[in-house]
């Protein structure tokens, strides 16, 4: 999955397209994303002690992670992303760094 936590990222298909939040969770095994202000729904609680306060509460329920895309960091533009391996030049050791591909910029 190439969206990590902290990722700012918008929506390209379904009820919220178009709009962008902060990744605020990822669920690799269902493939699913939460992210701050999109998809919120209405959840009907119970008085107890975690949440001593009943009533309607609001809450992003998550969405798959096929339906967003990373928006660039330098471009501020959403953007597929590829990977590049970088070796470290204190330690030698090589890892891979997620690219734009529309400008190259790695993060």
């Amino acid at each position: 999955m190439n969206i990590h936590k902290n990722d700012n990222v918008t929506v390209i298909s379904g009820n919220a397209k178009g709009k962008t939040g902060k990744v605020l969770k990822i669920f690799r095994d269902d493939y699913r994303v939460i992210i701050e202000g999109v998809n919120i729904i209405k959840r009907h609680t119970r008085r107890s002690q975690k949440n001593p306060q009943a009533g309607i509460i609001q809450k992003e329920a998550p969405i798959s992670a096929s339906n967003v895309m990373v928006i660039c960091p330098k471009c501020n533009k959403p953007s597929r992303i590829g990977h590049k391996a970088v070796t470290d030049t204190t330690s030698g050791r090589k890892h891979s760094m997620r690219v734009c591909r529309n400008c190259e910029e790695m993060f």
